[in-house]
């Protein structure tokens, strides 16, 4: 165990292997089996689509690269909530992190644990399975993959370096399966591949929320900087080999989903893989349906790995309770955090609905995701004697900031619609909170006594907070 005057130590265990496992495997969850006939119903059209889902690569690129250059100048584990409070302050911050713990997260967290409940429990049902069925296994696999970050962060690794493989394998055969089909004649469905395209603001906003979803998870090493060995060096070059390696793979596979489905049969498929490998394996197709759950399984487990930590350098800043702020004296693993993550995760699964789930995550991260990078903007303006290890050209965070800006404001100009409000409202109340909570701390005796008993309940003692 790892000790100082100050506290305990999180341990630097993930190398450049874990690193880009950790990347790759939490973007290639459920998302590649299911959003690409969201993608193509909102878009229109398959040539439309490829270019919806190349430039969903790209953008998750400028984005990784910005965050490199901002995990380097500020080298803390918190993600978007550390940079966010070290450029804009604290009540910003606090307003990020109220809404990451109800909204973000947890609406991550649910979608993927519910799309992992769906192609498990789906084998056993010949129609569409009861949802307490589906919602009970979502809880367990939230309970379990909590339990497990709990435990060890090297067992964290080792399953997200496994199920990143599984993933890439089962993917792997739908892109030889459909190298198969093209090298057969089967290319009528990229005929006029742009003819119905939709050009509206808010079907192109929508199209690339469902895209980006599915690249959701690139920025998740920038929440563990402070477990990955030479961040300098492993985190930009981590972020370039796994996000390249997603959107080639990507791009690939939804090539062999259009060589194999028309697109009305992309479009109507409940679940693409599923239906692809229907037609393709035949008697093998539940192969894809075990595929997709250990997909949504591993980015389950890095949304954990990463949401647990910002809960954790949140409360070590001040911005929630103390307790949060702990890490087992054992096994030096932020398990309050992770508790609590989970424990919001499974209310939100209660009233979970996959598709509200990702336009409401996508333009609250979004929104956020800009906020962070007007910081990196910041920095480079005022602050450029900074130390900077890693560096990126002023135009890309410019650049990425004017996408973020499109995609917060496209739902709400083109076909505004009274959701965006509601959640609009609830990022804004988190500032109106801070004065109370934060400022003048109220209820601190309460969890004063709160936070004594958890610490001895749950074995954990405060971190330092200069790990």
């Amino acid at each position: 165990m790892k000790t100082n005057k100050q506290g305990l130590n999180l341990k630097r265990e993930v190398g450049i292997v874990g690193a880009v496992s950790f990347i790759a495997g939490t973007i290639i969850g459920s998302g590649i089996f299911i959003s690409p006939q969201f993608v193509l119903y909102a878009i229109g059209s398959p040539g439309a689509s490829f270019v919806v889902w190349a430039c969903s690569g790209l953008i998750s690129m400028l984005a990784g690269l910005c965050y490199a250059e901002i995990g380097t100048v500020i080298p803390e584990s918190g993600g978007e909530f550390i940079y966010i409070l070290r450029t804009a302050g604290k009540v910003v911050a606090f307003t990020f992190v109220y809404s990451y713990i109800v909204i973000v997260r947890p609406a991550s967290a649910t979608g993927l644990a519910l799309n992992f409940a769906e192609y498990v429990v789906a084998p056993f049902y010949g129609c569409t399975p009861p949802q307490l069925v589906v919602k009970l296994v979502a809880a367990v696999a939230i309970m379990v993959l909590a339990s497990i970050n709990c435990l060890s962060v090297r067992l964290t690794t080792a399953i997200q370096v496994v199920s990143m493989v599984v993933k890439m394998l089962a993917l792997a055969v739908i892109v030889l399966g459909g190298v198969v089909m093209l090298f057969q004649g089967h290319t009528e469905n990229f005929e006029n591949s742009f003819e119905g395209t939709n050009v509206g603001v808010s079907s192109i906003g929508i199209a690339f929320y469902q895209g980006l979803w599915s690249y959701d998870g690139w920025n998740t090493l920038n929440y563990v900087t402070e477990e990955l060995k030479h961040p300098e060096v492993n985190l930009p070059r981590a972020i370039v080999i796994a996000i390249s390696m997603v959107t080639a793979l990507y791009m690939m596979v939804n090539v062999s989903y259009l060589t194999v489905l028309t697109p009305r049969e992309l479009m109507s498929s409940s679940a693409v893989a599923v239906t692809w490998g229907n037609k393709v394996l035949g008697n093998w197709g539940w192969i894809m349906s075990v595929a997709a759950a250990l997909s949504a399984f591993g980015s389950l487990n890095g949304t954990f790995f990463s949401g647990g930590r910002v809960c954790f350098v949140a409360a070590r800043e001040g911005q929630l309770p103390d307790i949060l702020a702990m890490a087992h004296v054992h096994r030096l693993t932020p398990a309050p955090a992770l508790i609590f993550t989970a424990f919001v995760s499974l209310v939100v699964l209660i009233p979970g609905d996959f598709q509200s789930i990702v336009n409401f995550f996508s333009f609250t991260a979004w929104f956020f995701y800009g906020i962070t990078l007007c910081g990196l903007l910041y920095l480079k303006i005022k602050k450029p004697e900074l130390p900077r290890p890693y560096r990126v050209p002023i135009i890309l965070p410019i650049l990425v900031i004017i996408v973020a800006i499109f995609l917060v404001l496209a739902p709400i100009i083109d076909k505004p619609q009274i959701e965006y409000l509601y959640v609009s409202v609830f990022i804004l109340s988190g500032a109106i909170l801070y004065i109370p909570l934060i400022h003048y701390k109220l209820c601190t005796g309460l969890l004063t006594k709160l936070t004594v008993f958890l610490q001895l309940f749950l074995e954990v003692a405060p971190a330092d907070k200069n790990l």
